[in-house]
């Protein structure tokens, strides 16, 4: 939270004093980067099929639920411009998030302070997360200041439950986290480039739905049958 703190503060100053041509093209970048993240992430899942029907089911919950529409909601309320169409805020909030709460290192990192109290990589993490934010807050502004807020719930949750859920967490479904995860970096990708729009807060579920299903396939002998 801190280094997330202090490298989008940082940003935030340099965005008043950078011409928007320099602010767009960096906006660029990341939401190439975005995919390419996105991308190496979905392909360590090991069972595709179980990866996107997970998915899909996650992402008919989030929308039933209409999460993205409250967390826009809850936007507004933090930031008065937020509802407007050309504001950056909520998409700043979800690719700050997503960037730095979604992948591997993020989990492993928890399951080890919250089990044997090694902090090394989430320390690691924290400093990649100093310049990420930095150049994130660049491009989108003070959305990314705001993520310190889910970044605690997560990554804190998962740490004060780390003894509880590392058991059942083995490699595979990792992988199938980090797969679903993936998929989002990509949509969140398309989101920042402006190629199509899709409501990425809506597809959170998939987190969750795309690991039980990959626990109920090893029970049952159906997981990775292809």
């Amino acid at each position: 939270m801190v280094t997330v703190a202090v490298g989008s503060t940082t940003g935030l100053v340099l965005k008043n004093k950078l011409p928007k041509p320099i602010i767009k093209i960096i906006f660029q970048v990341l939401g190439v980067f975005t995919i390419f993240l996105g991308i190496d992430s979905t392909f360590q899942s090991n069972d595709y099929l179980t990866l996107v029907i997970g998915v899909i089911v996650g992402a008919i919950i989030g929308q039933s639920l209409k999460l993205e529409e409250r967390l826009e909601k809850l936007a507004t309320r933090l930031d008065p411009e937020a509802g407007e169409e050309d504001s950056t805020f909520t998409k700043g909030l979800m690719t700050a998030f997503m960037l730095f709460c979604v992948g591997t290192l993020t989990v492993l990192g928890c399951f080890q302070e919250g089990i044997a109290g090694d902090r090394k990589l989430l320390i690691t993490k924290s400093f990649m997360d100093l310049f990420s934010s930095a150049a994130l807050a660049t491009a989108f502004g003070k959305g990314v200041l705001f993520s310190i807020i889910p970044l605690f719930l997560f990554q804190g949750g998962l740490t004060l439950g780390a003894q509880y859920i590392e058991p059942l967490m083995n490699g595979d479904l990792q992988a199938e986290l980090s797969g679903a995860g993936g998929l989002m970096l990509i949509a969140l990708g398309l989101n920042i480039l402006d190629i199509v729009k899709i409501r990425v807060v809506n597809l959170l579920p998939g987190l969750l739905t795309t690991v039980l299903l990959a626990a109920l396939g090893q029970h049952f002998g159906f997981y990775n049958v292809l």
